[in-house]
């Protein structure tokens, strides 16, 4: 063993196998969770963040939360995006190619929050095969998650599509 660790990875996750290096035979273009990343917008502290925690939901958020299924039951929920990031490459260089969001509250006085699981893997799915499903969040949370992905990349940002780009601008 030659005692390297493994660096905790706080970026984008980026797909390991370029599909653009080879040959391109079999294989080329199969999804693969190694390039979703999942960011949350925190709607009220105004700010996003990665953790890779919430791909199987164990990230800061969601730790020591009961999630129940209505959100009535969560009244004084804090809320959240939980918004699924994934990254893919083309000719001018990697880009957002899917970004799908998904709400989520959370209530660290009772230890309880509200989240639909089938919701969370469908919007993963969606990202993953390249959908952008934005366009029902809130301004400010459109704003804060435009801002990440473009102080993260702007060059990814700038490769994105326009369907993005008009899903989080802010009316």
């Amino acid at each position: 063993m030659d005692g390297e660790k493994k660096k905790k990875n706080i970026g984008f996750n980026i797909i390991k196998n370029d599909p653009t290096d080879g040959h391109g035979g079999f294989g080329v273009g199969a999804l693969s969770l190694d390039n979703v990343s999942p960011v949350f917008v925190d709607i009220e502290e105004g700010e996003a963040f990665i953790d890779i925690g919430a791909m199987h939901a164990r990230s800061t958020v969601e730790k020591g939360i009961k999630f129940l299924k209505t959100k009535e039951e969560v009244p004084n929920g804090k809320p959240y995006w939980l918004v699924w990031v994934t990254v893919d490459r083309k000719q001018e260089g990697p880009y957002y190619a899917g970004v799908t969001a998904c709400e989520m509250t959370v209530d660290r006085s009772i230890r309880r929050g509200y989240k639909s699981l089938p919701e969370h893997v469908n919007k993963m799915d969606k990202s993953i095969k390249r959908h952008i499903m934005v366009n029902f969040m809130d301004e400010t949370s459109k704003r804060i998650l435009s801002d990440f992905l473009k102080n993260h990349n702007a060059d990814m940002w700038n490769n994105s599509s326009d369907e993005l780009k008009k899903g989080l601008a802010a009316e």
